[in-house]
């Protein structure tokens, strides 16, 4: 991922750690995911619920939804750490000033 916006030079990685929230939101993401998925499997095969393969299948899918979903959750995680923390001048500068 390049580290600034092309257009307007935004530092994407604000502070040091900006990420851990983007894997978090992803973590959940995928949670999410599989639990929907459970949830309605077992709905729609209720009284003879078939184990076996489609274990596999849903362990599969829940390693792969992370994968795709990544990109989405670190845009999605700067958005929200926007919100937050509202864009300063020192988003822009090359130079990192200390706190």
């Amino acid at each position: 991922m390049i580290d600034r916006c092309p257009k307007c030079g935004l530092r994407f990685e604000r502070i040091e750690g900006h990420w851990i929230g983007a894997v978090g939101m992803n973590t959940i993401f995928a949670f999410v995911v599989l639990f929907f998925g459970l949830a309605t499997f077992f709905l729609i095969t209720y009284p003879d619920i078939p184990m076996g393969s489609w274990i596999f299948v849903f362990a599969g899918a829940y390693g792969f939804v992370p994968l795709i979903f990544y990109p989405n959750s670190k845009t999605l995680w700067t958005a929200i750490d926007i919100l937050m923390r509202p864009i300063v001048e020192e988003d822009f500068s090359d130079e990192v000033i200390p706190e």
